[in-house]
This record gives C-alpha cells, structure tokens and sequence, in this order.
C-alpha cells in the first residue's frame, strides 16, 4: 500500500510577537517622593520648642551656680569691707581717747598753776619774767587742747558749772546766771576737765 503524499518539509508555524506592555509612565521630577514609612502629619508640632540638649542643661546649670557663688562672695566681701570701715573708725576713736585720757592727765595738775596766774593778774599786770613763762605756759596748755571757758554774764549750765553760791536776785536776767567767776573752767575737747567755779543770781519773780 502507498503511503500518502505528505508534504516533504512542515511549514513552520510563525508566532504573533505578544504586545509590548505600555511605556510606563515617568514620575514628575517635581512632585514629592512617596514617604516611604508612611505619610505623617509634618506640620504636626512644627511651633513646639525643641528640647535642651543634655550638654546645654549641664552648661545653664554650671552658669546659675556660678552666678549663685558671685553673689555670695560680693556678699561676702561687701560686709568685710563694712566690718573693716567700723574697725579703723575704732581704732581711731580709740587712739583719739588714748591721747585725750594722756593731755588730762598732763594738764590737770597744771590747772592750779593756771589758777595762780589769774589771781596774779586780778591784782596787778604781769611784768618781767614772770609774764614771760606766764604768757608761754599759756601758749604750750592752749596747743595741746586745753580750752579755758566762764565769763561773768554766761547762763548757768549745771554740766560745765559748779554753783558756789546764790546771789541773790538781778532784775536784769531772766534766768539763773554766773555773776562771778570764782575759777575758770577748762576742758579737752568735749570732756570737761574742770567745772567753772561760779556765783550766780536768779531771776526776780514775777
């Protein structure tokens, strides 16, 4: 038996080129790239303030305790400053003291001396000599302090007079007054060394 004619060569079968996929669609360079955690709220808590870092915590903390010790030690100083004012001021009142106790205690006997002159003078001018070392006693007494004080007409004051006696009255004072001096008073400075011997009168009474 004769096999059918078959053809001698099969035609190939030709395959249709599958579609190319569409071009894919380029991204605008413009817009945003996707967030790629996921998209989150960046306004969110944009006015907050930052929070201080743990070195500026440490460096304010450094700064108010330094600032803290300046203030005390001006403190500090201020008062020592103030302690060592008062101390030369008593120093010094203390030195002005101790050189005043030493002039009285010099010029107090001489006060008698002094007394003796006056009572010279009362009867008659100093002259000679004696007017000399009169008048140069007087001068050294007067440079080192020693103030003499009580004239006739002076108000009576009880701290810086020593009433002898009463006079009586004199219708030309209004209050009691030193109508004699017995003895000049003398003093240092404020200090009385001796009170003003007086006599003094009164005031008539209305």
């Amino acid at each position: 038996m004769t096999e059918a004619n078959q053809p001698d060569d099969q035609s190939p079968v030709e395959e249709t080129p599958a579609e190319a996929p569409e071009a894919e669609q380029q991204l605008d360079p413009g817009a945003p790239e996707a967030d790629p955690a996921g998209s989150t709220d960046n306004t969110e808590g944009a006015g907050s303030a930052v929070p201080p870092s743990e070195e500026e915590s440490s460096m304010d903390d450094e700064l108010a305790t330094t600032q803290k010790a300046v203030t005390e030690l001006t403190t500090d100083l201020q008062r020592l400053q103030a302690e060592y004012v008062n101390y030369k001021r008593r120093v010094e009142r203390d030195r002005e003291l101790i050189r005043e106790n030493a002039t009285y205690a010099a010029l107090a006997p001489i006060i008698e001396v002094l007394d003796t002159i006056d009572r010279a003078r009362e009867h008659e001018p100093l002259e000679g000599g004696f007017k000399a070392v009169a008048e140069q006693l007087e001068r050294i007494v007067t440079g080192l302090g020693l103030v003499k004080f009580g004239e006739p007409g002076d108000v009576f004051d009880p701290t810086v007079h020593e009433a002898l006696s009463h006079l009586g009255t004199d219708p030309e004072v209004t209050e009691v007054t030193c109508k004699v001096i017995a003895k000049a008073g003398y003093k240092i400075g404020e200090r009385v060394v001796r009170a003003a011997q007086v006599l003094v009168v009164d005031p008539e009474s209305s």
